[in-house]
């Protein structure tokens, strides 16, 4: 992390400060434990492979499909009560998944750690945005910054922890949700939701279907969400379509564990040294949804030098054939790096401004639980498109389709733009601004 990303961070208030370290350290925790997760529950405990994906699946299911229910609780409690939630239910959920091989209690646990990450995400994101004010963008760019770092180390640090049990790496993870909770009880400032929320406290029912209504009924909201979809279903393929290319042509022995690893070192290292650059570098430049464009663009494009990969004969082995099964992928996963670092902070941003301030939490929620549905949706087309290629003998198929969905997303963003469809009715005046 460069010194003037420190600097920048310290810039900014202490509770800024502290959900930046807060995200960190949620990042460290879980991807010190989630990666050898389905190893332990096949290996260790020998269960079926259908029951350990209904365990992992589970965990999915409970964090994409409640992220606008902890939205929503986020905005009618107030955003630390479900940030400091969630951490403790992630402490017993990932402390019971290392001491528990029971399949009923496996499957409480993970979709207790799955609830725990519906309950604190949206209420980040909120809180964040609000105590950043005016510089929202550059605090969401921190952001990732921090989030990046916590993924890049966290599976380092697991692998160490599994190579002596896997339950000890349970544990560490569970102690450092658990200390990640006092820390925010005592130190994390109390923020509230959004008052009408909190007005409809009395009649729940009635309070919370209204307060979807208004959500859903924001039309320009909905269609930014489903726009984006493709950005996620685009940087997903770091760990489903890009390590499967690699391992075809690499193979599953050394050299292939190692471009796998390359690829998440290459895009982690990326975000850290160079997203506030290229933040910077855009909101002097770009209006937000030009940005948004131009991100989604590069995503797009990220797939240019596996396509063309396609056209290269394979060879049957050495140097050659290692090249091809690392450089191509690992272009592709510098450049998914970039349209993330170009289009993440406006995301954000843009979230917050088309809520126009009031059910930020909700607004985050059910983003969240559209572009989680996209994903899984992508990635079931996109491993239906790779089986397809291998038995057609059509490499091509699967770089193609992801190159015009990232095209198609990006052309979607800026007509949205062009139409003021990115800027709400309120802020009309804004909308001029470097267009």
């Amino acid at each position: 992390m460069t010194t003037a990303t420190l600097a920048q961070v310290r810039s900014y208030d202490r509770s800024v400060q502290l959900l930046l370290a807060n995200q960190f350290t949620i990042n460290l925790g879980f991807y010190m434990l989630m990666p050898y997760l389905a190893q332990h529950l096949s290996g260790t405990l020998g269960l079926a492979g259908w029951l350990v994906g209904l365990v992992l699946g589970v965990r999915n299911f409970s964090q994409q499909g409640m992220f606008l229910v902890g939205g929503t609780l986020a905005d009618r409690f107030g955003y630390k009560p479900l940030i400091v939630a969630g951490c403790v239910l992630r402490t017993v959920g990932f402390a019971t998944l290392g001491l528990v091989d029971s399949v009923p209690a496996l499957l409480v646990a993970s979709a207790a750690t799955g609830f725990a990450g519906a309950l604190f995400n949206p209420a980040v994101r909120a809180y964040l945005a609000a105590d950043a004010g005016e510089r929202r963008v550059e605090a969401f760019a921190l952001f990732n910054v921090f989030y990046q770092a916590g993924i890049l180390l966290g599976p380092l640090v697991g692998m160490l922890l599994t190579g002596v049990d896997f339950r000890v790496t349970c544990l560490v993870s569970a102690v450092i949700f658990a200390l990640l909770s006092v820390v925010q009880i005592r130190a994390l400032p109390a923020r509230g939701g959004d008052d009408t929320a909190r007005k409809g406290r009395a009649g729940a029912g009635e309070g919370v279907l209204a307060q979807w209504r208004g959500v859903v009924r924001n039309r320009a909201f909905l269609l930014f969400s489903t726009a984006m979809i493709g950005s996620y279903v685009l940087t997903f393929q770091v760990y489903l379509a890009l390590p499967l290319e690699v391992r075809r042509l690499g193979g599953d022995g050394d050299f292939g564990t190692v471009a796998v690893a390359l690829l998440f070192a290459v895009s982690g290292l990326a975000t850290i040294l160079g997203q506030t650059r290229v933040t910077a570098w855009c909101k002097e430049r770009l209006a937000p949804g030009r940005a948004l464009a131009w991100g989604l663009l590069c995503m797009g494009v990220a797939f240019v030098p596996l396509l063309a990969a396609t056209a290269v004969p394979v060879p049957d082995g050495g140097a050659g054939r290692w090249l091809l099964a690392a450089v191509p992928p690992t272009l592709a996963a510098l450049l998914l790096a970039l349209g993330t670092m170009i289009a993440y902070p406006f995301e954000m941003d843009t979230i917050v401004r088309l809520a126009e301030d009031r059910l930020v939490a909700t607004h985050y929620g059910l983003y969240n639980t559209i572009c989680g549905v996209g994903i899984t949706i992508g990635n079931l087309l996109t491993g239906v498109a790779l089986d397809a290629a291998r038995e057609a003998g059509m490499s091509a198929l699967p770089w193609l389709a992801l190159l015009l969905l990232g095209l198609g997303c990006s052309a979607a963003l800026y007509g949205l733009h062009r139409a003021g469809r990115l800027t709400p009715a309120s802020s009309s005046e804004e909308r001029s601004v470097r267009a």
